[in-house]
């Protein structure tokens, strides 16, 4: 298995969730068991000396791996949801995407100073829903914080968006891949 291989079997649909948008849909690599476990033992590979506490997933596709993580770190999972899908207290941030604006949460006590966490979801896009997760999550005064995705969109300049925005922040990225690839 490689990082070629995976790239190859990402699906691109065009025109989701509205028209220009070439979605990279990563069901084509979840659904190989072979693929998944190497996804996951490259994620857990880079972050197994940080002494991770908390792995926080960004709903939905981030909540995939990242409890998979988790648990191979001996680590916790937070989930990030949108807007009122959590129970108890929240707190919240908005951002825009590509094609909208959305809202997410955090449980008010699911972190503490204490914590070291790792921030993971399956796509960095143009930053703006992992820099409101990095927001949320430094509200409740984690002690350090790691960024991860499966993928990076190349040419999107969310890296360089999260860089600027918060620039102490170490982001890593399992592959890149360009928008139109």
């Amino acid at each position: 298995m490689t990082i070629e291989q995976l790239k190859q079997d990402v699906r691109n649909v065009p025109d989701f969730p509205k028209p220009g948008i070439q979605f990279k849909d990563i069901t084509t690599i979840i659904d190989n068991a072979e693929e998944l476990r190497f996804m996951r033992d490259k994620l857990v590979e880079m972050y197994r000396d940080k002494g991770i506490t908390k792995v926080v997933g960004i709903e939905s596709r981030g909540f995939i791996l990242a409890p998979a993580i988790a648990i191979e770190l001996g680590a916790g999972f937070v989930p990030i949801r949108k807007h009122n899908k959590l129970p108890a207290e929240t707190i919240q941030a908005s951002y825009e995407k590509e094609y909208g604006v959305d809202i997410i949460q955090i449980h008010k006590d699911a972190l503490s100073p204490d914590d070291v966490v790792l921030i993971h979801d399956d796509i960095l896009a143009t930053g703006g829903s992992m820099v409101a997760a990095i927001e949320l999550v430094r509200k409740l005064g984690v002690k350090k914080l790691y960024v991860n995705c499966l993928i990076e969109l190349e040419g999107l300049d969310g890296r360089k968006y999260l860089k600027e925005k918060e620039p102490d922040v170490e982001v890593d990225c399992l592959m890149g891949i360009e928008v139109d690839e």
